[in-house]
């Protein structure tokens, strides 16, 4: 019996300094992703909502993304740009790890749209 109720005690307590302990945690803070899009803010950013439906715009689009997810060497920051095409012309956004990605993207997208068709506007934000 005496081991029964120092059982149900130390239970009790247990629960206790569990309870206390996690009413200490500081409450989970939400993300706050706005800093993210900042630079999609400005009426005259070219974002994804702008990309054109016309089936050779669509079909640009995927080419360059076909040929920059390819390349291994490229970092995942650098696979998520934004490709946005209207017109054959076509728009890079984003950040990049360094100055080769921003180039090698470029690159890609100048051989399969036209140099004269690409509108860089890659970022370098190092290491994220």
């Amino acid at each position: 019996m005496k081991s029964l109720a120092l059982t149900l005690v130390l239970s009790a307590s247990l629960l206790v300094l569990g309870t206390v302990a996690r009413a200490q945690e500081p409450a989970p803070v939400a993300p706050d992703n706005s800093a993210v899009n900042a630079r999609d803010r400005s009426p005259d950013a070219m974002t994804s909502g702008e990309q054109s439906n016309a089936k050779s715009d669509v079909e640009l689009t995927r080419e360059i993304r076909k040929a920059v997810v390819k390349d291994p060497a490229l970092s995942t920051l650098a696979h998520n740009v934004k490709i946005v095409a209207v017109n054959g012309s076509v728009t890079l956004r984003g950040p990049v790890k360094t100055e080769e990605e921003r180039t090698a993207i470029a690159g890609k997208a100048q051989e399969i749209a036209g140099t004269d068709k690409v509108d860089n506007q890659l970022e370098v934000k190092g290491e994220q």
